[in-house]
């Protein structure tokens, strides 16, 4: 799949250049036929912000709206679709090629041409299973063996998900195996998410194949138990991985970008699904993912918190609805929007990831502490770490139960709290794994005869290029993991 996408590139280079001066980044020898330190170092953070632009963006929002985060404004128009559960092949044609062609494409340039620049290829391999990850999770079987062989045939063959999880598990243990703190050729900011930081790198890699273990936990239960065992005693996550973005032009949050190319347009408010779970927990932080909007109530003007049924885009209301918050870059009025971060894993995800592993008995250690420190670090990420203590001992849905079943629950469902806007891909894939939080609802316009979609369609541009790709599947169909 040849390499495009020119705009994440400059974005990338222009995030880095931010850090360390145009000057290293264009340090290139004459010599066409070695790869150079200007080579790899510029294609690092090309990469990086490839995987982040889909993540926030397309798959970002699409998700939201699937997660029940966000829903369709009555008062525009650009996701019906999306909430009648009827997304266009087509719509996946743009975050498909990015991925591939710009992404994963440098992840592998990275890890051919390394030479000396051993970190750089570490990083790679690991961000190669993280955006293998994306695209399995989000489409099933998708190309691997004949994939990124170079060549201009775009007939490429798909593999099954179960062998593409395989791969993330050799290319996180490869990236993991090459990772040396001291090494003096070490990535700094061109390295977007920590600075070339190795030793977070290597807490990421365990985390990783910890979430990727307990994704397949159904489908492969030995294989699950036996790794997450084997990452007893190993590092995890305690800060968010992420990229930050800025209110310069071209540096913006990738999903803010998109409400600039609509004009603004503020398509997403907030769904009544996450807004009522919130409430019902008095939750402070409904006022860091949502915009407090003024309603009458018995002649009294009340600030509030307000969302709509999924998919009542048809009836306008006569009252204020809420909007997704700046602080995750999706409010369109609002220029702050632009600086919201990306994150591709955060600390909260991780001690819930821990906690789960805990309770099904594959990691020892406390799941009850664990649970509280994710949701200590979700308040902390937002500001909020005053008011964590009294939402933890009053709030029902942070009480800790007895139980397995009840555990998880318990955990997954303030984990999809804590990703409201921030992971929204996640969050909606984590309630196809596990089923929680168990309180969505169908769209209201839903043409899945009171179904949910569990996986993207395929794009229409392999179904038009490609002989090899598989016919379509139905997207109430669950994915191989999720079966």
């Amino acid at each position: 799949m040849k390499k495009v996408n020119l705009k994440i590139a400059i974005l990338a280079l222009t995030i880095a250049a931010l850090g360390t001066g145009c000057s290293k980044f264009l340090d290139v020898n004459d010599n066409p036929n070695q790869p150079t330190e200007a080579d790899v170092r510029l294609l690092l953070p090309s990469a990086q912000a490839a995987t982040s632009h889909v993540l926030s963006n397309q798959y970002g929002i699409q998700a939201g709206i699937w997660g029940q985060y966000w829903t369709q404004s009555p008062f525009s128009s650009q996701y019906k679709s999306t909430d009648r559960y009827l997304t266009s092949a087509s719509s996946m044609d743009r975050p498909w090629s990015i991925l591939w062609s710009g992404g994963l494409q440098d992840y592998q340039s990275v890890i051919t041409n390394a030479g000396q620049y051993t970190q750089q290829a570490a990083i790679a391999y690991i961000l190669k299973a993280y955006t293998f990850q994306m695209l399995t999770d989000a489409f099933g079987d998708i190309p691997l063996s004949e994939a990124l062989k170079g060549g201009d045939s775009l007939n490429v063959g798909y593999d099954s998900q179960a062998a593409v999880y395989d791969s993330i598990f050799v290319w996180i243990d490869k990236g993991l195996g090459m990772i040396e703190p001291t090494n003096p050729y070490k990535p700094t900011s061109e390295d977007l998410i920590f600075g070339g930081d190795m030793e977070q790198w290597t807490r990421f890699g365990n985390t990783l194949k910890l979430r990727a273990y307990l994704r397949v936990f159904k489908a492969a239960t030995s294989k699950a138990q036996a790794g997450i065992q084997a990452l007893q005693g190993k590092p995890f996550l305690e800060k968010d991985a992420r990229i930050n973005y800025t209110t310069n032009g071209g540096n913006e949050n990738p999903m803010f970008s998109e409400i600039l190319g609509l004009g603004r347009t503020q398509n997403l408010v907030a769904s009544s699904t996450a807004i009522d779970a919130f409430t019902a927990n008095l939750d402070p932080r409904r006022s860091a993912f949502y915009t407090v909007v003024t309603n009458t109530y018995n002649g009294v003007d009340i600030d509030t918190i307000v969302g709509i049924p999924q998919g009542t885009y048809d009836d306008i209301p006569d009252f204020s609805i809420s909007f997704p918050s700046a602080a995750t870059g999706g409010l369109g009025a609002d220029n702050n929007s632009a600086s919201a971060p990306v994150r591709f894993m955060s600390a909260s995800e991780s001690y819930f990831l821990q906690a789960e592993a805990v309770v099904r008995g594959w990691l020892t250690g406390n799941a009850q502490d664990l649970f509280v420190k994710g949701i200590e670090a979700s308040f902390a990420a937002y500001g909020l770490s005053a008011e964590a203590a009294n939402y933890i001992a009053t709030a029902p849905a942070a009480q800790w139960p007895a139980g397995t079943e009840a555990q998880v629950k318990a955990i997954i469902t303030q984990k999809y709290f804590a990703m409201t806007g921030n992971q929204t891909f996640e969050g909606w894939t984590e309630w196809r794994r596990t089923g929680y939080p168990d309180f969505f609802v169908p769209s209201a316009v839903g043409e899945l005869a009171g179904k949910f979609p569990q996986r993207f369609p395929y794009p229409n541009s392999e179904a038009t290029t490609n002989a090899k790709s598989p016919d379509m599947v139905d997207l109430d169909v669950p994915v191989w993991w999720a079966e």
